[in-house]
């Protein structure tokens, strides 16, 4: 029978433009071209956007801990030489596990490696990788980064990898790259000397250059910055007063994609221009724009040692999602709970208030409703004046005008003003 996919039914989770997908389906191609058994096929993948590949494919696959992947693989290669063993990783995964690559290739296992280099950990901020160039502002390196970025091809080729190629996502040619480095573990000792003289791997003093040393590098570089900050800092200064007297702790619950936490950051942005002290907690899952989202914000007039939440003050429910990760508080709330009209009957012992998007001025979408129903929540419980919100989003130009209709309609819908 021939297989016209390995992919199941499940969507990729990637943001839109993520090149993750597109190497997917060329792997996908490269198995179809060659009809591999899916029962001799095993994916291996470890921790980031690219950890989430296997599960998308209807083989076997085995999911590890980060830059741990290739020892699982040579492990499953060694105890099963008949299986085709395709090992999925990031750039972050071949960093923290540099020595299991550099064993990978010196050992000439029979593993198809793909590492899908996006030169920094994209899933958890941004923060700078082993590949990230010289000089890159990246969160972890504001003032630019000062290591040498790690040629990922050239080490894996000087300790004897047996197929290299570079490319990008969008290579037309790529699955037929992939056939290529998927081998039949034939090579032995003669066959990689040969292939050595073949693609004429010189041997001896390979690279030699004068490189600053880390540890003074970076020492220099802070005594430039000595005095000053990368950090792009705005001040938020005190326009108002709010007459909190205690510490509220507001929980905001929705679903992926709907700017929750860029909601509640700016009621915390607002507290703090009405001289209160604000914190911001958030809890979502790794996948992108799938499942929960949700925002913990404590306002206090004084400052804030602890944020956990035995229960919140005043609970917002905007989707399913949201509310089954606020499930566990409602049925003993004692404040006000404000919901939009599908949860109108939530089962729960606190105040209910029921905010209908339709009945505002202007239509509320998705990316605007957390924004909408917090503002509407905190004004109508009195925490917050409703100037100071539209001072918060006015101070971010580009999002201004979407924003200052989110808190009109939350204002409308509340029924204050």
């Amino acid at each position: 029978m021939t297989v016209e996919t390995y992919r199941n039914e499940s969507a990729y989770p990637f943001c839109p433009g993520c090149g993750h997908g597109s190497i997917l389906d060329a792997l996908d191609e490269a198995l179809v071209s060659q009809q591999i058994d899916p029962a001799k096929l095993v994916i291996v993948s470890d921790i980031g956007c690219s950890g989430l590949s296997d599960q998308y494919f209807g083989t076997s696959a085995f999911h590890g801990l980060h830059g741990r992947s290739l020892t699982y693989a040579t492990g499953i290669k060694l105890a099963r030489p008949d299986l085709h063993v395709v090992v999925i990783m990031g750039d972050g995964g071949t960093g923290i596990g540099g020595a299991h690559l550099l064993n990978a290739a010196r050992r000439n296992i029979g593993l198809t490696l793909l590492i899908f280099n996006n030169m920094n950990y994209g899933m958890t901020g941004g923060q700078h990788s082993t590949t990230t160039p010289a000089g890159a502002i990246t969160s972890t390196t504001p003032a630019g980064n000062l290591e040498h970025p790690l040629d990922i091809c050239s080490t894996v080729g000087v300790n004897g990898a047996a197929y290299v190629y570079r490319g990008t996502n969008f290579d037309k040619d790529l699955p037929e790259r992939i056939v290529e480095g998927m081998p039949n573990n034939t090579f032995g000792k003669r066959s990689l000397i040969a292939a050595q003289e073949e693609l004429g791997l010189a041997s001896g003093v390979l690279y030699r250059r004068e490189v600053d040393e880390y540890a003074s590098a970076y020492r220099a570089a802070a005594e430039r910055l000595r005095g000053s900050t990368p950090l792009r800092v705005r001040t938020l200064v005190p326009e108002s007063t709010s007459p909190l007297d205690r510490a509220v702790n507001i929980m905001v619950a929705g679903s992926a994609g709907g700017k929750v936490r860029s909601a509640a950051r700016m009621i915390a942005e607002a507290a703090i221009r009405s001289d209160l002290y604000a914190a911001q907690r958030d809890d979502y899952p790794i996948t992108v724009k799938t499942g929960h989202s949700v925002s913990q914000i404590v306002l206090s007039p004084r400052a804030i040692d602890f944020l956990g939440m035995d229960r919140p003050d005043v609970i917002v429910v905007l989707s399913e999602e949201g509310r089954r990760k606020a499930s566990r508080y409602l049925p003993e709330m004692k404040g006000p709970v404000f919901v939009v009209p599908e949860f109108a009957d939530l089962n729960t012992s606190g105040t209910v208030s029921v905010f209908d998007p339709r009945s505002a001025p202007e239509r509320v979408g998705k990316s605007e409703l957390a924004l909408a129903m917090l503002s509407g929540a905190v004004v109508h419980e009195g925490l917050l004046d409703a100037d100071v919100l539209r001072k918060a989003v006015s101070a971010y130009p580009a999002f201004a005008e979407k924003n200052l209709v989110a808190i009109e309609a939350g204002l409308s819908m509340a029924g204050v003003n």
